[in-house]
């Protein structure tokens, strides 16, 4: 395989994450040179549907002019000043301002960041800090679950609960504790209704939160649906019984809304899509559809209370970094705020929705297909070797790889997960004729791989 100029160069200076250091050496990497609305166009000319948003984070789509007006407007004004010693700028208020205003939950006050990860890697420094001010140094310890993603810095890496983040990582650190994954398809007992599932879900928490002892428990994080660990939408009333059981320990509940947040499911965020109430939440990827790195954390009240004593008493709040609420990154994050207001996004996805989850539910009909799901624009189908027992592929046939090589080659970028699972996530501005556009690659893709299954015996256990 001859690999190109510009391919040889990326080999030998760049590190890529979530890829195989060995096999990409051979492969190199696929080269996007531009974009524009839905597409993505590769240095070989060859168009694409980005399918899953990028990483579920590009919401309005590509060459957005009026982002790029923000960031371009703003460099001109002042590229950079920092948030450090009560200095600041009009964007950081005005972005802060236009969360708060469409948050989950009574928000008081926004802390920015640069990242998911950094966000989360923040959720739990300040619960930390909360309950010191509370003088409650001994509850400390957070809650997350199996197949959860959080992040992959030190702490928000350990709270995420997939093995390949923490394998020779030396994570999860001490004070992380992982609870079951509310994937019905998979985990449920034999027999065992959604009803009975979740309620059983809710008693192991309950079960860990009282053999840890609670006055020790701080904090149960979530995603309203889980990303990475393989789009798992919780079964109905799943979060009811949680929230139940954070109320009865006096637990800090944190939604992880940096996927589902901004219209993602159907709802601004999703906490409001799975009647979550949060005490706070964690953002990025969307808050600026992508175009720059920034990301948020909102806190309540009596949590900023909290940070005024213990700044009272210590002298400084000592927590920030040179890019908290980046000129340039608030101003891109508050014209994308008011893009999804004025623009009507969250009623363009519900008009969407029906099509994209109708398309992934039939899905199911397919001889590779074992489950779907999909709640708004998001989705993913979890691909078995056999339907009647739920049997997986051996690992190593790749076969939600092999689906999603398939895809490219009928211009469709997706993502394969853990468990041969293959995601959709298209931007928010997909419309009616693009989402077929969309499926009809899926279905070419499958049928493909299905055909190699047959040829290859594939399903042989």
């Amino acid at each position: 395989m001859s690999l190109s100029n510009a391919a040889v160069r990326d080999i030998e200076t760049v590190i890529h994450p979530y890829t195989n250091l060995d096999t990409f050496r051979d492969t190199g990497p696929m080269i996007i040179e531009r974009g524009e609305g839905i597409y993505v166009f590769d240095n070989g000319g060859n168009k694409y549907i980005e399918g899953l948003a990028g990483l579920w984070c590009t919401s309005l789509g590509y060459n957005e002019q009026e982002l790029i007006d923000a960031a371009t407007e703003q460099m001109r004004q002042i590229p950079f000043t920092h948030t450090f010693g009560g200095k600041s700028h009009e964007r950081a208020a005005e972005a802060a301002e236009r969360l708060k205003a469409i948050a989950p939950h009574a928000a008081s006050k926004v802390l920015f960041c640069g990242s998911g990860s950094e966000a989360n890697d923040q959720q739990m420094k300040l619960v930390w800090y909360y309950n010191n001010a509370k003088g409650r140094p001994n509850k400390k310890k957070f809650i997350s679950r199996q197949r959860g993603y959080h992040g992959v810095t030190v702490a928000s890496g350990s709270l995420t609960g997939l093995p390949a983040n923490h394998r020779d990582f030396d994570l999860p650190i001490e004070g992380v504790l992982h609870t079951d994954c509310p994937h019905y398809y998979r985990y449920a007992e034999p027999g065992e209704t959604e009803d009975e599932f979740t309620t059983r879900l809710a008693k192991n928490l309950e079960d860990l939160i009282i053999k840890e002892d609670p006055d020790t428990v701080a904090a149960f994080i979530a995603e309203p649906i889980m990303g990475a660990g393989g789009v798992i939408v919780p079964p109905a009333g799943y979060f009811e019984k949680i929230q139940a059981v954070l109320t009865k320990y006096d637990i800090y509940f944190i939604a992880d809304e940096v996927i589902c947040g901004f219209g993602r499911t159907g709802e601004m965020f999703g906490s409001q899509a799975f009647g979550m109430k949060p005490d706070s939440i964690s953002v990025a990827k969307a808050l600026s559809s992508a175009y720059f790195p920034i990301a948020a954390v909102t806190v309540g009240e009596d949590m900023y209370q909290a940070m005024i004593d213990e700044s009272k008493k210590l002298g400084t709040f000592g927590h920030g970094f040179t890019y908290t609420a980046h000129p340039v990154g608030a101003a891109v994050a508050a014209k994308t705020l008011e893009i999804y207001e004025k623009r009507n996004i969250l009623g363009h996805v519900r008009g969407i929705a029906p099509r994209f989850e109708g398309h992934v539910e039939r899905l199911a009909d397919h001889p590779l297909v074992g489950h779907t799901r999909a709640k708004g624009l998001i989705g993913a189908i979890e691909l078995v070797a056999d339907k009647s027992d739920k049997r997986s592929f051996d690992p190593k046939a790749g076969i939600a790889a092999a689906v999603v090589a398939a895809a490219q080659r009928h211009g469709l970028i997706l993502r394969a997960l853990a468990g041969d699972i293959v995601a959709f996530c298209p931007p928010l501005i997909i419309t009616l004729e693009q989402v077929e556009e969309m499926f009809a690659a899926v279905h070419k893709a499958l049928d493909e791989v299905e055909a190699m299954v047959k040829k290859d015996n594939l399903r042989a256990a």
